[in-house]
């Protein structure tokens, strides 16, 4: 094999010549005539014993070119690359030059390879932050959630009202018929929820545990085609009527639900925790907006080839996401009628986002010079094991060094952009307030301020 040439061409593609030899070829054919002697059929020979003089005498010097020159291309495609010290990051596409002889063959590949990569301004960049304030109504919120995963449900001997729970038989029917998925039995029915057709909790509202009733029910035009705008009727019993028992915040609540023995402590901890999402919050979009404006700061001419497998790769991550919900994947694409091509042509912009912030990323590493030494790795498999309470060679089983590695060395060179950004406060939306509005939006500022006060 020889590289004839070796030309840059548009889109950071590279044009290879190539030729292949004599000898090289004479191996190939060899190769190709070993393979294909038992699908010939030669008069007097058995089959796949005929010698290949005879075959290339019966059908002509060339019956093996084809599969030589398919088992000659990869092999000197791979050792001109290699010679050139090319980064190939994507498929060649192939054409031949000239006639194939015995003497061998010439080809051109045109393959994408790894763009050079100029960086703009990366460091000394700013953007917006915002200010993290937690106030005493999101410590409230919180609380509130606190609460409501900490309610019972108690049964009551009265009649059911909005918000209860009502633990109803019911059966559909559909002229005198019943009718397929409308029967349930024992089912925990939350009134109010509007999770049954229309019209269905609300004449539950007001039956006691013990009585049965005739439900008139239509549903809506929109519902599936066997019962879209059909009238029915749900034959419904109540078993039981339940009503929800909220526990009141107070320190024995604290100490139920946490480590701390007032209530008081509870919310200073809530706000502490709400705060610091918040700011991780805050900061991660502070660098996520920095990261934009470098990536966009780069020149390069960025392969189609880099951007395609970027998208090939958010769709696999998109499959497994489906998968491990337990959708499978041809079946979510029925539901939802949509197909790979349009998935993948979604996907172009985003991927080609995402190649610019790789492409910057590196070259800040390499600008920079960092560094990521073999203690640094351990370090972080040692943190990793802990934080996920695994044990440290299991960790390593489903990491490998290298990854550990780019992963910091990442690290590092975002901490080289962040560190030397400035955070700029957002600007302030204003717009004319009534003179009554104005007023009002001042008391409920009061009132806020007194009850963040009562929270701290």
């Amino acid at each position: 094999m020889s590289v004839k040439s070796c030309e840059k061409v548009e889109k950071s593609q590279v044009a290879l010549t190539i030729e292949v030899g004599a000898a090289e070829f004479e191996a190939a054919i060899e190769k190709a005539y070993q393979k294909m002697r038992k699908k010939i059929n030669v008069p007097g020979f058995r089959p796949g014993k005929a010698p290949r003089k005879i075959i290339e005498g019966m059908y002509g010097a060339e019956v093996f070119f084809e599969e030589a020159i398919n088992n000659a291309f990869p092999e000197a495609y791979e050792a001109a690359v290699k010679e050139q010290e090319l980064r190939v990051v994507g498929y060649p596409t192939v054409e031949m030059v000239g006639e194939c002889t015995k003497d061998g063959f010439t080809f051109k590949a045109t393959t994408p390879v790894y763009p050079e990569v100029t960086l703009g301004q990366y460091k000394g960049l700013s953007a917006e932050k915002d200010e993290v304030k937690v106030t005493a109504a999101d410590v409230n919120e919180r609380l509130k959630q606190l609460s409501d995963r900490n309610t019972r449900l108690v049964s009551v001997e009265r009649e059911a009202k909005e918000g209860d729970t009502a633990v109803i038989d019911f059966e559909g029917f559909l002229e005198g018929k019943p009718f397929e998925g409308g029967k349930g039995e024992n089912y925990s029915l939350e009134l109010g929820s509007h999770s049954f057709v229309p019209g269905f909790e609300e004449q539950v509202v007001g039956m006691k545990a013990g009585e049965e009733k005739d439900l008139d029910i239509t549903f809506p035009e929109d519902y599936h085609a066997d019962l879209a705008g059909k009238a029915v009727v749900f034959k419904v019993k109540v078993h039981e009527v339940k009503e929800k028992e909220v526990p009141a915040l107070d320190d024995e609540f604290a100490k139920d639900v946490s480590e701390f023995d007032t209530l008081k402590d509870l919310k200073a901890d809530l706000k502490k925790k709400i705060t610091e999402e918040r700011q991780k919050d805050a900061d991660r979009a502070f660098e996520d907006a920095l990261m934009e404006q470098v990536a966009a700061n780069i020149t390069a001419d960025v392969p189609d080839a880099m951007i395609e497998n970027q998208a090939r790769q958010f769709l696999d991550n998109f499959k497994m996401q489906i998968a491990q919900q337990g959708i499978p994947y041809d079946q979510y694409m029925k539901m939802t009628g949509m197909d790979e091509a349009k998935l993948l042509a979604d996907a172009k912009e985003p991927s080609e986002r995402q190649v610019r912030l790789d492409l910057a990323l590196a070259a800040i590493i390499e600008a920079e010079k960092l560094e990521v030494s073999d203690e640094d790795v351990e370090a972080e498999f040692k943190k990793m094991a802990e934080q996920y309470n695994m044990d440290l060679e299991m960790v390593k089983k489903y990491l490998q060094a290298d990854q550990v590695k780019d992963q910091l060395l990442t690290q590092k060179a975002v901490a080289v952009v962040v560190d030397s950004a400035t955070a700029i406060k957002p600007e302030k939306k204003t717009a004319k307030k009534t003179t009554k509005k104005a007023e009002k939006e001042a008391e409920e500022t009061e009132t806020e301020a007194k009850s963040e006060t009562e929270a701290e």
